[in-house]
């Protein structure tokens, strides 16, 4: 069980993020400097208790209409090989030093724990209470859609969001996209194989729900 740490992070998620989204294909805000608040996300726990895994949704208000944003964010107390693309920043904790924080889809520990969730092997977590499930995140997958040994093994970021190759056996058994940009009401396409569902906060303070990740076929 992943422990949350009430303390400080330097710089801060909102403001590495700040730097760091602009550079996305998937961003589509045309300002350098967008204004981030936070929304909304959860956690999943990492069996071996190395990687801090967070699904953080944030709002951007630099653009005409509010746009949020989700990001997939892992934390390690070392480097990733092999995943300099997916790096956010590094940031000093108050109490476990100096963090490697990563774009999730990147990281094969996410994408391993995101479709643990999808198959109910997973539970999904409070993102600020320590050993809290968060009902609101809903997953769901059609029998069958994710065999035993599923995993992703590849990754694209595109202008239309991240999607994660998925095969077992080396047999293809579809795509699973990662949502970047929260569209309120969108629960995935009618034909999707699975999908995962949470809530954010709108800037006027009501709640929205939507897909923030889909399984399709490939």
């Amino acid at each position: 069980m992943a422990v949350i740490h009430r303390t400080t992070m330097n710089p801060g998620k909102l403001e590495l993020l700040a730097g760091w989204l602009p550079s996305r294909p998937w961003y589509t805000g045309a300002s350098t400097a967008p204004e981030l608040a936070r929304a909304g996300g959860f956690r999943i726990d990492d069996p071996a208790g190395e990687v801090g895994i967070e699904f953080v949704v944030v709002t951007d208000a630099s653009a005409a209409e509010p746009v949020a944003y989700l990001v997939p964010l892992t934390y390690r107390g070392a480097p990733l090989e092999g995943a300099e693309e997916g790096l956010v920043g590094t940031s000093e904790h108050g109490v476990l030093g100096t963090r490697w924080i990563y774009d999730g889809a990147h990281d094969p520990v996410l994408t391993e724990r995101l479709i643990a969730l999808l198959r109910g092997e997973a539970e999904p977590q409070h993102q600020s209470v320590t050993g809290a499930p968060d009902p609101t995140v809903v997953p769901e997958a059609g029998e069958g859609a994710l065999p035993a040994g599923a995993a992703a093994v590849a990754v694209e970021d595109g202008p239309e969001g991240t999607r994660l190759v998925v095969e077992a056996g080396g047999r293809r058994l579809g795509d699973l996209e990662v949502v970047r940009v929260l569209e309120a009401g969108r629960t995935g396409d009618p034909g999707a194989l699975g999908r995962v569902t949470a809530e954010w906060e709108l800037p006027d303070g009501t709640r929205a729900r939507g897909a923030v990740a889909v399984l399709r076929e490939g």
